[in-house]
């Protein structure tokens, strides 16, 4: 069944409303009628088999006929990934493959050696949010991964209990067998650039874990896919 999305705002008992966007993708891109069966999550993590009662021009009715599973699991690892913000079509690559790898909540990153504005990285946040919906639409989840405001590095490292904490690096870290994490996880991933010194010298004063993967040098993007998927093997679902 084709998927959409209503906030649990929108589901009133048996019934759910479809927003304008949601119902313009049901109307005039999938063509669907009245009395057509689809399938609708409500971003929290439950999941329904619903009937189409009514169509309009900017929301739609539906009934409720049963809750299902939905296609995708949650995983077991509450993941958080800040990565250092990049221009493009990168990032919004790195949060599509976020969603479907599980991650709980994104926060886009501001570093030293960053290349994007923090007041830029603010204009993009809508963009980001949409294709965070789009990707969870695709990859089976019910629950939505929240786009957190952009925010600098000093408030992720002075914010969060830096036990919990896994900041991966270039140079000048531990390895992986040396991290003993729990099922919360804030991973820090850095800019094209690498980390600059004194955020290097604030992790290790605050007691971040930090982490070096064998030398190994990745691209932003490649390093916050991939080192994702390494967290949700090691300490998620991905087993």
């Amino acid at each position: 069944m084709h998927r959409f999305y209503a906030s649990s705002e929108n589901i009133v008992g048996n019934n759910l409303t479809l927003e304008a966007d949601e119902t313009r993708h049901l109307r005039d891109v999938l063509r669907m009628s009245v009395e057509d069966e689809v399938s609708v999550f409500n971003g929290g993590g439950a999941e329904f088999r619903c009937k189409i009662l009514e169509i309009g021009k900017r929301s739609s009715l539906l009934r409720i006929s049963e809750e299902i599973e939905p296609a995708s699991p949650e995983s077991n690892l509450d993941l958080t990934l800040a990565a250092a913000i990049v221009n493009g079509e990168k990032y919004d690559l790195v949060i599509q493959k976020a969603v479907e790898l599980g991650v709980t909540t994104f926060v886009p990153l501001q570093t030293i050696r960053c290349d994007v504005k923090l007041m830029d990285a603010v204009k993009r946040l809508d963009r980001w949010r949409r294709i965070a919906l789009e990707a969870t639409k695709q990859c089976g989840r019910a629950k939505l991964m929240r786009v957190a405001e952009p925010c600098v590095f000093e408030a992720i490292v002075g914010g969060t209990d830096p036990q919990n904490v896994i900041l991966f690096s270039e140079r000048e870290g531990k390895t992986f067998s040396t991290v003993s994490a729990g099922k919360k996880i804030t991973a820090l991933i850095g800019p094209k650039g690498g980390w600059d010194d004194s955020e290097l010298e604030k992790a290790r004063s605050s007691g971040v874990n930090i982490v070096t993967l064998g030398g190994r040098i990745l691209r932003a993007e490649t390093a916050a896919i991939s080192l994702t998927t390494i967290l949700q093997h090691r300490f998620g679902d991905l087993n």
